[in-house]
């Protein structure tokens, strides 16, 4: 199809994909369970870094995840103790432990109380056309504190040629305000247009059926081929297409 025709085929499967219906089946429903900016941020982040195997299972465990923080994120976050922590113990998603759970509850301590918070940290080393520094930058700094080694492959580096999915698509959800009540727009300092698509296995192999990626790997030299191609369809939203591409992908098996 030409161009004009496939940026016509997603536009359409983003407004059948890109609405409340979509949040039911999708762990965005979990910082939705909030209306405090750093709930839905810690909410989202925490959800977004289990978010790998069954769908299902990742819900079920970022619901025990927030259930076992008294669901109420952010003040958790702030004035928990040891003892706090030991309530975790017994929490685990796939390689994402207790340890690394309560790893990532005293890095987002340190991100509040000494960094203004998640927002400010990303938004003040993006670059023109990326945010893929600035994902770099906050691995480094969220692990600034005493950690376990095993605990920095939960948050991917694209500077070392990692997709990182998963925290791309915690800045969709972020970051992009889509009017539709899905993604949540609450980070003013970020424009969408700097947005990297999320890319996995589904949305991956629809984007080289449709010519839009020809790298066969999923890794970040192929994120940038493929935000190179949505930006031509739409430069200030491309990562919209994020809702097509999964869309097509895992509920039309493209």
């Amino acid at each position: 199809m030409t161009k004009d025709e496939l940026k016509s085929f997603l536009d359409e499967k983003v407004e059948q994909y890109n609405n409340p219906n979509f949040i039911e089946s999708d762990p965005i429903q979990i910082p939705h369970s909030f209306s405090l900016k750093e709930d839905i941020e810690i909410a989202g982040f925490l959800a977004a870094t289990i978010a790998w195997g069954n769908r299902k299972m990742i819900i079920q465990n970022s619901k025990k995840m927030i259930d076992l923080m008294g669901n109420s994120p952010h003040d958790f976050v702030m004035s928990h103790t040891e003892n706090d922590l030991i309530k975790m113990e017994n929490f685990v998603h796939r390689t994402f432990n207790n340890q690394d759970l309560n790893t990532f509850i005293k890095g987002l301590k340190h991100i509040y109380k000494n960094h203004n918070g998640l927002e400010h940290i990303f938004s003040k080393n993006q670059e023109n056309h990326s945010l893929q520094k600035s994902i770099s930058e906050f691995k480094k700094i969220f692990f600034e504190i005493e950690h376990q080694t095993r605990t920095q492959k939960h948050i991917s580096d694209p500077l070392n040629n990692s997709a990182a999915k998963r925290i791309n698509m915690f800045l969709r959800w972020m970051v992009r305000n889509d009017t539709k009540g899905v993604d949540f727009g609450i980070w003013k300092s970020i424009p969408t247009s700097v947005l990297s698509c999320p890319l996995d296995v589904h949305s991956g192999n629809v984007a080289r059926k449709l010519g839009l990626l020809n790298r066969k790997q999923n890794d970040a030299k192929a994120v940038f081929e493929l935000d190179k191609n949505l930006r031509s369809l739409d430069k200030i939203d491309p990562v919209k297409y994020d809702f097509a591409l999964f869309g097509l992908g895992v509920f039309e098996r493209f």
